[in-house]
């Protein structure tokens, strides 16, 4: 299965992928474009390193939303990508992408969903007080976080925790 992984950031989450993938954890799987919206973002470096093909863009240069999606859409037709994994990619999916890529792209996000939908999962969990939360994959749908969940792994809040400790704590629990 030919994979776009999407992410805006470290890149630990496609790093992930890619070492499940390189020690036969995902058997036929490959990723074959990263796709990211910051040109300065570390996940760019990781994915040189590895020789990845990238595709990046910014969206201030892009008259609307609709414009830099249907360029992605180009790009992921040309790299003949399967699924599409979201990854730390901090921009909410429109309905360009959406109506080809639905059933077919899926979002790692950082709370226990329906608990925490946004951007700042980890954040929102840990100023909530809550005693638990956890990490949970589902397909992506028109709404923000809402779409069905494929699978959540949870972890318990110790009560010293930090917000710090907790995202590390979270971005380790992604990697399974």
């Amino acid at each position: 299965m030919r994979l776009a992984v999407f992410a805006s950031g470290r890149g630990s989450n496609m790093l992930a992928i890619a070492n499940a993938i390189e020690e036969g954890r995902l058997p036929g799987v490959s990723i074959d474009l990263v796709v990211c919206d910051k040109p300065s973002a570390p996940v760019l470096k990781k994915a040189q390193e590895l020789k990845l093909n990238t595709f990046v863009f910014e969206a201030k240069k892009f008259r609307k939303k609709s414009d830099y999606e249907s360029e992605i859409l180009k790009q992921l037709e040309q790299s003949r990508i399967q699924m599409v994994v979201l990854a730390g990619f901090m921009r909410i999916i429109g309905p360009t992408l959406l109506k080809v890529w639905e059933g077919r792209m899926i979002n790692l996000h950082p709370s226990l969903l329906p608990e925490f939908p946004g951007k700042d999962g980890i954040g929102d969990a840990f100023r909530a007080g809550v005693r638990e939360t956890g990490v949970t994959v589902h397909f992506v749908d028109a709404g923000v976080d809402t779409g069905p969940i494929i699978a959540q792994e949870s972890l318990m809040i110790d009560p010293a925790e930090t917000l710090d400790s907790l995202e590390e704590k979270i971005h380790l629990l992604e990697h399974f």
